[in-house]
């Protein structure tokens, strides 16, 4: 019935079947291990990059605070020449950072844009409601009083960053 040059081959293929089946889904299993490790990798590298992002603009948001703000620079500075180094200063670290917006929330991202732009506007109008032109030290406390005596929106979008970490985490 079975021709006996065939019978080894015959007894190979049987015997060595099982083993196909068994490496063959032992390489299916690592495979699939090996993607699931790898999402889950870029799923944590992905939300790395989120938090980065948060801590890099609340890190800015601080700096944007007017208490900060009035302590940076040369006490011997004119108004108006604070004025300008000031907002150049937000301006630039502002520039750094907005690669971030790609990792935040959209709403908070505009959230921070505000703020940087209320703080702006916030200089600029405090020099120009200076009538006798007082020295360096006047206007940082009518700068501060009029933060101070406005909502507070970078505490507020602190706040905001703070939910959308929560979210993350």
């Amino acid at each position: 019935m079975f021709d006996s040059d065939y019978l080894p081959y015959a007894v190979a293929v049987i015997i060595a079947l099982p083993f196909l089946v068994f490496a063959k889904q032992f390489v299916n299993s690592f495979i699939r291990l090996k993607k699931q490790e790898i999402n889950f990798l870029a799923t944590q590298s992905n939300s790395e990059i989120k938090l980065q992002a948060l801590e890099r603009m609340t890190l800015f948001l601080e700096r944007l605070k007017p208490a900060n703000l009035v302590t940076k620079f040369d006490k011997n500075l004119q108004p108006h020449e604070f004025v300008f180094l000031t907002e150049k200063n937000i301006n630039e670290e502002f520039d750094y950072n907005s690669s971030q917006q790609l990792y935040i929330s959209r709403s908070s991202w505009q959230d921070i844009v505000t703020s940087k732009n209320n703080i702006i506007q916030l200089l600029r109008k405090t020099y120009e409601e200076l009538n006798d032109n007082p020295g360096l030290d006047d206007f940082k406390t009518i700068f501060l009083m009029g933060y101070l005596n406005s909502e507070d929106y970078i505490a507020d979008t602190i706040e905001n960053l703070r939910k959308e970490l929560n979210k993350i985490i």
